[in-house]
């Protein structure tokens, strides 16, 4: 039986490596962190085997290091997930995403009666329940779970 580890996606030389992001997840996590905008290489790859999620998906940028503020954003989707920040082909930082408190303009209400549906306003959440997943509007008042979640 062979031992030999292979990457399934292709090393990059300085950037952040995105890993262990729920497959089904991948999409949300590429339009949280507008990476369509991102001019450097990106690389990404999904239903890649994983031992703890069964399947993953990854993300590689190159020549992108991001803010702790951006980054944790994909908490919301990912809350797995690890980075892994890359200098001369080597890994010299790894990090943790972690939810913020507050969740500015990533997410729509679930009432379709608040303001932010109806009128150019920027969505704004309290996060209640960082485990379960409880965003509480700003302008409603309503929650709105990991089940009801919408990216704007």
């Amino acid at each position: 039986m062979s031992t030999h580890k292979q990457l399934q996606v292709s090393a990059i030389e300085n950037g952040t490596v995105i890993d262990h992001i729920p497959a089904d997840s991948l999409f949300k996590v590429i339009t949280i962190l507008s990476l369509d905008t991102i001019p450097h290489q990106i690389t990404f790859g999904t239903n890649l085997d994983s031992r703890k999620l069964g399947k993953k998906a990854i993300i590689k940028v190159s020549q992108k290091f991001f803010e702790d503020d951006e980054i944790n954003k994909i908490a919301l989707v990912a809350p797995d997930v690890k980075l892994n920040i890359i200098r001369d082909y080597e890994v010299v930082e790894k990090r943790e995403v972690r939810i913020p408190d507050v969740v500015v303009g990533i997410v729509k209400c679930f009432n379709p009666k608040c303001i932010t549906n109806n009128e150019h306003i920027v969505t704004r959440f309290k996060v209640e329940d960082k485990r379960e997943l409880a965003l509480k509007c700003h302008y409603c008042e309503k929650i709105t779970t990991k089940d009801e979640l919408i990216m704007v």
